[in-house]
């Protein structure tokens, strides 16, 4: 008999097979409105964690899909994402595609653009501001291929830049400023 791996975990099928699976090897596909309301790391993430569950917590070395299947379920709905607010968790602003349009060194068009952004999110009401792309905005904007301790100043002083117009902002008061 061969040793089970120790980040595996037997899933046993209806169909009586086993097969040893790593939480990497899982792969949850949603159907349905479900699909459209939940960001695939979100799922991927959460079911890491129901694997850990199971193998960690509970101490298994198998469980069936089904186990597996309504234990995930539970996890989803205990977030109790409405539809609105994972649109509005998905999305989000590029900050790449501000620096592009701000042009190569010119964070004085870029701050302004930032803040015009930052307004256009917070016109919707969300429970999260979300902006992406900040590593690759601060190379573009700094000219830098490699990352150098002025792309690291300017990193600090974008985000320190969003915290404060939160702060200052009466709408922002209950959102939750996300930058990566």
């Amino acid at each position: 008999m061969i040793a089970l791996g120790s980040d595996c975990l037997v899933f046993r099928m209806a169909s009586g097979e086993s097969i040893p699976l790593s939480p990497s090897m899982v792969s949850v596909e949603l159907i349905g409105s479900t699909a459209a309301m939940m960001d695939s790391e979100f799922v991927s993430h959460a079911s890491d964690a129901v694997f850990y569950y199971f193998k960690h917590e509970l101490g298994q070395d198998s469980v069936s899909v089904g186990e597996f299947t309504l234990a995930l379920e539970k996890v989803l709905r205990g977030f109790k994402l409405k539809e609105e607010e994972a649109t509005q968790l998905s999305s989000g602003s590029d900050l790449n595609r501000l620096a592009r349009e701000s042009g190569k060194g010119c964070e004085l068009f870029f701050f302004p653009r930032l803040r015009d952004e930052l307004k256009a999110q917070l016109r919707h009401s969300p429970k999260v501001l979300r902006f992406r792309g900040l590593r690759g905005c601060v190379k573009h904007l700094t000219g830098a291929q490699r990352w150098s301790p002025r792309c690291q100043t300017l990193h600090d002083q974008i985000v320190e830049f969003l915290r404060q117009c939160v702060v200052t902002d009466v709408r922002a008061a209950d959102c939750t400023l996300l930058v990566k």
